[in-house]
């Protein structure tokens, strides 16, 4: 059995690597998704007139990995406190989502979320939203697995902040 799991947490690139490196992860897809054009390309959804954000669907097997764990997972890639998108990444597209595909999963964002703002890790409101999942488009095959493909350049993304930021707040 798989089920899916949606989130925007900044650059897709970005995302993929903390999520495909844990036991039953059985896949990893960047795209876009929560806007109002079918099928937008990475030039339209960076031009913010689509009303995508990068995120990335991950297929995982729930007798292995919980969609709690994978919540977990995602506060720890991203600053939950910052809406108007991640680290170097500024601006609608980029902005962090939960996408959730049912009530279960809604459960289980929201709890977390409010675990999260409870603990006080962080002094400002945690404003991460949590939506209803919405068409997910898979991106151009240069954007899948970026990490492995352009190390260099995946490398430079990530001294945007974000391993700082990771580090900081979440080790």
């Amino acid at each position: 059995m798989e089920e899916k799991a949606v989130f925007a947490g900044g650059c897709f690139w970005c995302m993929v690597q903390p999520f495909e490196e844990q036991p039953g992860i059985k896949k990893v897809l960047s795209g876009y998704t929560g806007g109002h054009v079918a099928n937008p390309t990475y030039e339209q959804v960076s031009s913010y007139t689509t009303g995508h954000t990068e995120a990335v669907e991950i297929t995982y097997d729930p007798e292995i990995i919980s969609y709690d764990k994978l919540v977990d997972i995602y506060w720890q890639q991203t600053d939950p406190t910052d809406a108007m998108g991640q680290f170097q990444d500024r601006g609608d597209n980029y902005r962090p989502v939960i996408f959730v595909k049912n009530d279960e999963q809604r459960k289980i964002a929201e709890a977390s979320k409010e675990k999260l703002q409870q603990s006080e890790l962080f002094d400002d409101p945690i404003v991460t939203t949590i939506e209803d999942a919405k068409p997910f488009y898979v991106a151009e095959e240069e954007h899948q697995q970026f990490y492995k493909k352009n190390p260099a350049r995946y490398a430079l993304e990530e001294q945007g902040g974000r391993e700082q930021f990771k580090k900081q707040h979440w080790n």
